[in-house]
């Protein structure tokens, strides 16, 4: 079981941080090479294991970077790769194509049942929370009897785009009659889906850790009494215990990513998520808390990344949903 990274992951998180550093937009990290890292073989990449996508997503969550990685490539191309829509797939992963999934629908509680129906190759329905729709150059809807694929700009799709708190992009979507073609059945979804919370759980981890390096420089240079603030020893509880929480989501990130093609990976998908949602709240929350009122203000630095460890708990269930999850699988293997 691997809890490290290779040589090759660590030469590619570190041409990733640094092209990041130079402000480079996606098809610069299309053109590294990102994209591919994030697929098997078989769907024209040279990686998609847990440990690659744990490398690059924490890499993009420490430079607070929005990218359209895990929607287009992770989750899109997943689907259509497992789908076996490989020259689709492969576009997806070089940034020739931009794939949009739409999976919730209004009023839904993360995984609940859908009822956006097909008939005769068209689709009707509603879809909520689709992340990079307006950007999109294909579509991929859950509907009650399986997965379709549209193309974007398609007859009888409406959509409202608006800007999320993590700095993206998503649209409420209208589906009247839209022709589709089905792909296949929902199983699809299963690896693509865990894919996309290890994803989210890895990005939170970085931003966890770039937001508690500033606090910990914060604290350093921020004095009162004339001492700085860090030397205060009820400072240093908050800051000890934060730093043991964060600890406790890197053991759980690395078990999913060493747990994603392996048996139990539901279970394991379960507890990373709800561990990992509960620690992103609390340090968006401590970090604000330990920096006082420039912890508030917009232009600082800390802002968006706490913004973007709030979005990351509520992505693909929240901590209160996984905690129930686990419980349910938990018990089902024991019976």
């Amino acid at each position: 079981m691997q809890f490290g990274f290779t040589d090759e992951q660590t030469m590619l998180g570190e041409s990733l941080a640094r092209t990041l550093e130079r402000g480079s937009d996606a098809a610069a990290l299309f053109e590294l090479g990102v994209g591919a890292a994030l697929l098997p073989e078989e769907a024209g990449g040279f990686g998609g294991t847990g440990p690659d996508i744990l490398m690059v997503f924490r890499t993009l969550g420490r430079a607070g970077a929005v990218t359209p990685l895990l929607d287009s490539v992770l989750l899109g191309a997943g689907i259509l790769a497992a789908a076996g829509e490989t020259d689709l797939a492969e576009a997806a992963s070089i940034g020739a194509a931009r794939i949009a999934v739409g999976l919730d629908e209004p009023g839904q509680r993360y995984d609940g049942t859908v009822a956006t129906r097909a008939a005769a190759d068209r689709l009707t329905g509603e879809k909520s929370l689709v992340h990079g729709a307006d950007q999109a150059s294909h579509l991929i809807f859950r509907a009650t009897d399986g997965l379709y694929l549209a193309e974007a700009g398609a007859e009888g799709l409406s959509m409202r785009g608006y800007a999320l708190m993590d700095g993206g992009r998503a649209a409420e979507m209208t589906l009247r009659d839209v022709p589709a073609r089905r792909i296949g059945d929902l199983a699809l979804l299963d690896r693509p889906v865990a894919a996309a919370v290890l994803a989210v759980c890895a990005d939170a981890l970085g931003v966890m850790e770039r937001a508690t390096d500033l606090t910990a420089d914060y604290l350093k240079t921020r004095k009162q009494f004339g001492r700085p603030i860090g030397s205060f020893q009820a400072i240093q509880h908050r800051m000890a215990d934060l730093l043991t929480e964060i600890e406790q989501a890197r053991s759980a990130v690395w078990n999913l990513a060493a747990h994603l093609d392996g048996p139990g990976r539901d279970r394991h998908v379960a507890a990373t998520k709800s561990l990992v949602g509960r620690v992103a709240r609390l340090v968006a929350e401590e970090t604000v808390q330990l920096h006082g009122g420039i912890g508030m203000t917009e232009e600082y630095e800390l802002a968006p990344l706490a913004r973007r460890l709030l979005a990351a708990d509520a992505r693909f269930g929240d901590s209160d949903h996984h905690l129930e999850r686990f419980i349910a699988v938990s018990a089902a293997s024991a019976a």
